[in-house]
This record gives structure tokens, C-alpha cells and sequence, in this order.
């Protein structure tokens, strides 16, 4: 929700219902680090409820329902520390919300958001620049923009990579977004990227997509200090890594025809 709504005569608003819901579970959730704002445990209130919005009194649109039934998920952090701007979620879905454990679902999904928002921004200007594209047959463009939507996918799984292996999960394998040939070649980078103190080391195995996502974000320009490596810092590395695969097979080529 981006602003508040009424529910109809005489009936309180979407937000006025959400602030008197009451409390029907507490989670137990931890706050990702981002810019001004250090990674912090919490605990969320939980509150939930069917909602009836009426449609619009003077909507461009006469043949629409009288209103869509919906559920609202009202999520806000109980004791924010001293300074910080609390968390406060309001969701609407479409999803029946009748427990705390669909609710909980519903708030794991909105927590993806971010990851869908990154792959739009390595496809937008930051990144491939897709609406810069100025080709009017709908075949070739198509074409372009899937192979720089592949592309974002493949920088996205770098990005999610990054920090190793999930808790009680396992290190995703290299292949997931090179082929076992680049080995080679991520190696050499490694090798010339590491420093001397051990947080310019890379310290994921070899065979890992970890490691690979290291190099490409050194290639970047990422430090090994300051902040983690974003889309646009993986994406600057991984399109070096690919220009120098082209300019060893172009080298490796011309050797052949010599």
C-alpha cells in the first residue's frame, strides 16, 4: 500500500482498521543491512484481516465490480531502536491470510520484491539499457532484450551468491552460471586479484559460484572492504570477465590458424 483508502460509508479507513487490529503473532526477524542502516534483530507485529475495497465513485471504468475482496497485512516492528525509522508493512493480496503462517508466507514473498527490483535495474539505464534500444522490428528486439534478461539473471545469481552458502544451506556450484571451461580463467583473475591481508583473499572453494561471484566483483571494482557488491558492480565485472573469454578464444583461434 502507498496510501491510504477508504472502505466505504461510514466505514473506517484501510489504515484505521490496520491500526485497530489486534496483535495476532510476533516474529522473529533480521534486518538486512543497507546504506545508513546496520543489520539489526527484531521482532515484527503481525495483524491481518479481510477487506472489502469498494470500487471507485467516479472511475473511468462503469462495468467493474461493486468492490475486491482482498487481505490486508499489517506488519510493524514492536521496539525499533532508539533513532531508527521502524518497519511498517502494509500488504494487500489477493492470497487468503486466515493464520499467522499464511501471513508469515505472504510476508516472505513481499520480502522478494528487492531481489525482482535489482534485475529490473541491471536491465534498465544502470545497466543494459534496454529502453535506450532503438530497433523498431519486433523480432530482433525481442531477441536482444531476452539474451540481456539471461544475462540478469545470471548477474542476480552473483549477487545472491556473494556471502557463500545460505544458513543450513548449501554453496551453489560454479556451473549455475559459467561453463566448466571458464574455471581456468577465473582462476588467473583470482590469483592476480587477491591481496596480502585476508579480506582481499577469496574465501569460497574453487568450485563454488561464491568464488566466481568474488572475481567478478573485484573485476568490478568492489574493494573487499567497504559495503558487499551490488548488480552494477557485478555486472561491470562480469562483462570484463566475458571480454577477456573472448579476446583468449580470438587469441587461442589465430594460434590455430597459425
Amino acid at each position: 500500500m502507498a496510501r491510504d483508502r477508504s472502505l466505504g460509508k461510514d466505514q473506517p479507513s484501510l489504515l484505521s482498521l490496520a491500526d485497530a487490529l489486534p496483535v495476532a503473532a510476533s516474529l522473529a526477524f533480521t534486518l538486512p543491512a543497507k546504506p545508513g542502516r546496520k543489520e539489526r534483530d527484531t521482532q515484527l507485529a503481525i495483524r491481518f484481516s479481510a477487506v472489502t475495497l469498494p470500487a471507485p465513485k467516479n472511475g473511468i471504468y462503469k462495468k467493474v465490480p461493486d468492490g475486491v475482496r482482498l487481505c490486508l497485512v499489517d506488519v510493524r516492528e514492536s521496539t525499533p531502536p532508539p533513532g531508527e525509522t521502524p518497519i511498517h508493512w502494509q500488504l494487500l493480496t489477493t492470497y487468503a491470510v486466515s493464520d499467522a503462517d499464511q501471513a508469515a508466507a505472504v510476508i516472505a514473498l513481499y520480502r522478494r520484491r528487492w531481489a525482482i527490483e535489482q534485475l529490473f535495474r541491471t536491465l534498465k539505464t544502470q545497466g543494459f539499457d534496454i529502453e535506450g534500444l532503438r530497433i523498431e522490428d519486433e523480432a530482433p528486439l525481442s531477441n536482444l532484450v531476452m539474451a540481456a534478461f539471461v544475462a540478469a539473471v545470471i548477474v542476480q545469481q552473483l549477487v545472491h551468491a556473494r556471502d557463500g552458502a545460505p544458513p543450513g544451506g548449501a554453496l551453489r556450484p560454479i556451473e549455475d552460471a559459467f561453463e566448466p571451461s571458464d574455471r581456468p580463467l577465473l582462476e588467473a583473475f583470482c590469483a592476480k586479484l587477491e591481496g596480502n591481508t585476508a579480506r582481499q583473499k577469496n574465501p569460497h572453494p574453487k568450485a563454488s559460484l561464491a568464488y566466481a561471484a568474488w572475481v567478478c566483483a573485484r573485476l568490478g571494482g568492489w574493494t573487499g572492504y567497504y559495503g558487499k557488491p551490488g548488480p552494477i558492480v557485478m555486472l561491470d565485472g562480469w562483462q570484463q570477465f566475458q571480454a577477456a573469454k573472448r579476446g583468449v578464444s580470438l587469441l587461442l583461434n589465430a594460434f590455430e590458424d597459425v
